[in-house]
């Protein structure tokens, strides 16, 4: 009897609308990692179609793979782009 094999875990299925986004990105910037706010927007891009995205901020798909990987270290005009391709926008909020 063989054991079952396990489907490795994707954060990009979870994100299923807005509200999962939200949510998912609200969390990673109360924990304050860059590298996880990186990958979480790597995972959204992902779940949104990265693609589409990537035309929408006028970037190359494999750049933008390139830039949201983990370790990498994307430029902020690059984050601002992919944010603004996703219909996301930084507020400051005192």
């Amino acid at each position: 009897m063989s054991s079952p094999v396990l489907k490795n875990f994707d954060m990009a299925e979870q994100l299923r609308d807005d509200a999962d986004i939200a949510a998912y990105l609200s969390m990673v910037l109360d924990e304050g990692d860059t590298e996880e706010l990186i990958a979480a927007i790597g995972h959204i891009a992902k779940a949104r179609g990265m693609t589409q995205i990537a035309k929408e901020s006028g970037l190359g798909r494999e750049s933008l793979y390139k830039a949201l990987r983990s370790g990498s270290r994307p430029q902020f005009d690059t984050i601002l782009k992919v944010l603004k391709a996703l219909g996301l926008e930084l507020k400051i909020v005192g």
